[in-house]
């Protein structure tokens, strides 16, 4: 288990796949609370004829750290494993709050990026109405309510019940330090005026049921990306696990027109 050491961080990631292959790399960043085994069924599939890389983010998973106030830092973070593993252009596939560190690492680093890819991710964080409410009684709750409300309204009705709380038992190890430190960076995150900028083919990829992050606002940051392509798929917020093989399939698609 490789670890990489950045701004007082061990950060844990995975390096799979032939390096004599004329694809490029696969990079996947994982969501808020998440860690790298979000993408398992995506990493098996692809490391048989491609490099993928993924890691842990900063005081998630199997990495430490403490939380940041800037999706910005997180995005320093992976551009930093990037550089250590020699990476100098790749497709960037973020979800959720992943998807925002990899719109950051676009914008600033347009170079290092052939093509984008935003799971259940949107340009300027919104919440509605019953997520304002959750988070702002997120004081109020013990931390593990707080978080198991949150992981039980990122799935689709009829997601089997002993899996979501094996996802909530997961998202409850990583630190409220971190959890709640990083809410207030993606409640300032904001590109949506600047994703024009963007000129890289993107793929935006959403469930119809996301109620974390609602279609009509991953709508909405579509008509300002110059060149995106946009995929419904019948699931919640959690898209790499409700729906991995639908979800790989589109990235196969996606991401074979970028090895020409």
């Amino acid at each position: 288990m490789p670890q990489l050491e950045v701004d007082g961080a061990e950060l844990t990631y995975d390096d799979e796949g032939p390096r004599d292959s004329d694809a490029l790399p696969l990079v996947f960043i994982h969501g808020w609370t998440a860690n790298r085994h979000r993408w398992d069924h995506q990493m098996t599939y692809f490391a048989e004829k491609r490099r993928v890389i993924r890691l842990d983010l900063r005081g998630h998973g199997d990495s430490t750290g403490a939380g940041v106030r800037t999706v910005a830092e997180l995005a320093k973070d992976v551009v930093a494993l990037l550089d250590h593993l020699e990476v100098r252009r790749a497709v960037l596939v973020g979800h959720s709050m992943g998807g925002m560190i990899a719109q950051t690492i676009t914008l600033d680093h347009p170079e290092r990026v052939e093509r984008l890819v935003l799971v259940d991710s949107i340009s300027r964080m919104t919440y509605s109405r019953g997520r304002g409410l959750l988070m702002g009684a997120s004081t109020l709750v013990p931390f593990k309510m707080f978080v198991a409300a949150n992981i039980r309204r990122a799935f689709a009705p009829g997601f089997p019940r002993e899996e979501v709380r094996a996802y909530i038992k997961s998202s409850e190890d990583t630190p409220r330090e971190v959890v709640m430190t990083l809410y207030g960076a993606m409640r300032a995150f904001d590109v949506l005026d600047r994703v024009g900028e963007i000129r890289v083919p993107t793929l935006l990829i959403h469930g119809y049921h996301d109620i974390q992050l609602p279609v009509r606002q991953m709508l909405r940051m579509a008509k300002a990306y110059p060149d995106a392509v946009v995929r419904i798929i019948d699931a919640g917020h959690e898209l790499p696990v409700e729906k991995p093989a639908e979800l790989t399939t589109a990235l196969d698609r996606f991401v074979t027109a970028a090895d020409g």
